[in-house]
């Protein structure tokens, strides 16, 4: 299991408000208590923070928001040290406005090599006035933005599959993949563990930038894919060569460097030939967290899963939340029962359900604490571009980035140890207390506990290997399979309580299970011979 750190809300070591890279330092017993494997970091690179980081103007340092390099090598020596791999997060798709060789580019006339590494083109209509074709950007607006040429004059057209200061670089000009092996092997040299791989399905766009037979479905969810900016064929030659890369180190010391990707494609199919043996090894598969909560489309999406991807002997890797998703909590409520903890039992149930599965699993910061999703934030701290861009809240991500609470009845909540007054970089509400990490250990009722157990039990249990799962015959509404030689676990999607299909006492319950019975919104995990 990976814990995917989004560091400027982790913890705070500075006093500024904002988490930095000796927080996550002083938090590495807490994740080695919790028993992860391994640590995701969100970029900590130098950046302007239009987008939190995935902005990159440098890609071979640390902005002075989160620390230095000598700080990063003291993280990466505390976690070794406690046995924690880290990997880094890596943004190829795109840079930042303010990174160099964009500068360079904005400074050199039409056709010039400077220009060659990023999508410059003429405008369409007269005059060039209209964008070269009607792509959207996935936070809203057009994916084309007019520069003005050194003389003033309005000039060429640049591409931007996200926002106008994240310029899409052209992978198909040399120099591109020249510099990220360069980026590649600095970070390896520091003895990183690998990389997660931002818009790991984007790199290429279609050579001739024709346009989108349908963009209005391309701009209708973030999620969307443009089949003509994603996707393209050329990619899988890049996680080929950056596969080699990583294992030309593993040969050196026998320590396996990963890569895993954010892969948004239309199939399971497709997402499997992201994870053939010579590209990359994990691949997140996001249909178990875009699932609703039923148990037949639960059941649907594991099977694709099991058949496309697990089936060619690759790795399925499990999300349930990230950095850009509602949290769990909440996503699972019901507005009609609010206050019932329906979300919070569902939340509990679907994290036993991930544990129980064969493959990776990441868990984003806070999800072990059951944090809701912050939805009252005020209009004038939010700072996710998405609002900026489109003026709407309704795919704004900032909930699900309020800093973690650590101690305490109020706010900073032990995040930030600065002076009094100093403030987190979004507002905590009061409620943070009852979530608060101080409380979640010392209860063994909480959903801290219940990741601890389950990822014990994960690591112990040679059921819980890699493996397939067999279906089990259940009643309407719930979902149980089998591991191995006997562990299962079983899901009641339903609210009403179901036979379970084990009479004796669970291993591990999401919630309270008495024996022979499976209560609402509950799984539980039993050792039998079925």
């Amino acid at each position: 299991m990976i814990y995917q750190v989004y560091v400027r809300s982790f913890l705070d070591s500075t006093g500024d408000g904002i988490g930095d890279l000796a927080g996550v330092r002083a938090g590495l017993p807490y994740l080695k208590k919790l028993g992860v494997d391994g640590i995701w970091l969100s970029p900590f690179y130098p950046s302007p923070q239009h987008d939190h980081g995935y902005d990159v103007a440098d890609y071979c340092d640390v902005d002075p928001l989160f620390g230095d390099l000598a700080e990063f090598d003291l993280l990466m020596t505390a976690a070794r040290r406690l046995g924690i791999r880290v990997l880094l997060d890596i943004v190829p798709n795109h840079c930042s406005s303010e990174h160099p060789w964009f500068r360079e580019a904005l400074a050199s006339p039409p056709g010039s090599p400077a220009r060659a590494r990023f999508h410059f083109a003429d405008g369409r209509g007269p005059d060039g006035a209209e964008p070269p074709n009607n792509w959207h950007a996935m936070f809203g607006g057009p994916a084309w933005t007019r520069i003005a040429e050194t003389d003033g004059r309005p000039g060429q057209w640049y591409l931007h599959m996200f926002t106008p200061e994240q310029p899409d670089w052209n992978w198909r000009d040399a120099e591109v993949p020249a510099q990220f092996d360069r980026v590649l092997r600095f970070w390896l040299d520091r003895g990183v563990d690998g990389f997660r791989i931002d818009v790991a399905a984007g790199l290429f766009k279609h050579p001739e930038l024709p346009d989108s037979p349908d963009p209005e479905a391309d701009a209708r969810t973030r999620d969307s894919v443009n089949p003509l900016a994603w996707n393209q064929p050329e990619v899988h030659d890049v996680w080929r060569h950056w596969r080699s890369v990583c294992e030309e180190y593993t040969a050196r010391d026998g320590r396996e460097r990963l890569l895993v990707g954010e892969v948004s494609v239309p199939s399971a199919r497709e997402h499997a030939l992201y994870v053939r043996p010579d590209e990359l090894q994990q691949a997140f598969f996001f249909d178990l967290l875009s699932a609703p909560w039923d148990a037949d489309a639960f059941r649907k999406v594991v099977s694709e899963a099991m058949q496309d991807i697990a089936g060619t002997g690759s790795t399925v890797t499990w999300v349930l939340n990230n950095h850009d998703q509602v949290r769990t909590v909440t996503r699972y409520g019901e507005p009609a029962t609010d206050g019932s903890g329906l979300g919070a039992a569902r939340a509990r149930a679907a994290a036993l359900l991930m544990l129980a599965l064969p493959g990776a699993a990441y868990v984003y910061q806070g999800e072990e604490l059951g944090l809701p999703e912050v939805v009252d934030l005020p209009d004038d701290v939010l700072t996710d571009p998405i609002f900026r861009r489109t003026g709407s809240r309704a795919r704004v991500r900032d909930g699900c980035r309020v800093p973690l609470p650590w101690s305490g009845q109020v706010s900073p909540f032990g995040f930030t140890s600065g002076a009094e007054g100093v403030r987190p970089w979004l507002p905590q509400p009061e409620y943070f207390a009852e979530y608060a990490t101080d409380r979640a250990l010392a209860d063994t009722r909480s959903f801290w506990h219940l990741y601890r157990d389950g990822l014990q039990l994960r690591r112990e249990l040679p059921q819980l290997g890699e493996g397939d799962l067999r279906w089990l015959d259940t009643p309407p509404g719930v979902l149980a399979f089998v591991r191995g030689d006997g562990l299962v676990c079983a899901v009641n999607f339903a609210t009403a309580p179901a036979t379970a299909p084990v009479p004796g006492t669970p291993l591990l319950a999401s919630g309270p299970c008495p024996p022979g019975v499976l209560p609402g919104s509950t799984a539980a995990w039993w050792i039998g011979d079925l």
